[in-house]
């Protein structure tokens, strides 16, 4: 099957979106839990998170334009600069799926969705209670992205949160923490490790 510029262009706007959303291949799949200055909390899909850097520990997302429902997570991040990062696991995939729906401001997709929230010291935005791996996050920087009206958003990591046996040859075993991934609207998938190797050297490559 190949698509070309003007076929793809001329698909219905739901298919595209499954199209194209789905070609990357296999993403995280993230609940974002911010809270307004004036306590209204919010919670919404992404699968759009991406590693920016190390040093310092740089995350970003993708929030969609203006006027949406993400609008609510944007508007919160910018409010008081915190929002959380939390994986997805088997047991709420359904509950996480339907964050992503319209509800109005003054819904917490927490409540609607039959999430907890949670909540440590000195930290203003809600983890998710039901996921073993997650992140605070300090919002830092916000890029218009003009091709399409989105936004690039990216803050720097300042709690990290995740299972104590998560840690195999100091590397991230997301096998053991059983996170999810996401293709397309709405596919989920569970993540199998496949091998190791090791760091690559250009003195070490093996032949093929």
């Amino acid at each position: 099957m190949i698509y070309n510029k003007e076929q793809i262009d001329k698909l219905d706007r739901v298919t595209r979106l499954k199209l194209i959303n789905s070609i990357t291949g296999i993403k995280p799949a993230n609940l974002i839990g911010t809270i307004s200055n004036e306590g209204q909390t919010n919670l919404a899909i992404f699968s759009s998170v991406v590693h920016l850097g190390s040093n310092p520990p740089l995350l970003g997302f993708i929030s969609r334009p203006k006027g949406t429902e993400f609008g609510h997570t944007y508007r919160n991040i910018l409010g008081n600069g915190a929002y959380t990062i939390n994986h997805i696991h088997p047991e709420f995939i359904k509950n996480a799926h339907y964050t992503s729906a319209k509800f109005d401001e003054n819904i917490s997709e927490f409540q609607r969705c039959n999430l907890s929230e949670e909540y440590i010291k000195d930290f203003k935005a809600p983890f998710l209670k039901e996921s073993t791996f997650k992140i605070g996050m300090c919002f830092k920087e916000a890029i218009d992205i003009k091709l399409n009206g989105t936004i690039l958003i990216i803050g720097e990591i300042k709690h990290l949160i995740l299972p104590d046996n998560a840690i195999v040859n100091n590397d991230i075993d997301l096998e053991v923490t059983n996170s999810v991934g996401i293709s397309g609207l709405n596919s989920y998938y569970s993540l199998k490790k496949i091998v190791d190797y090791p760091y690559a050297k250009a003195n070490e490559v093996p032949e093929f």
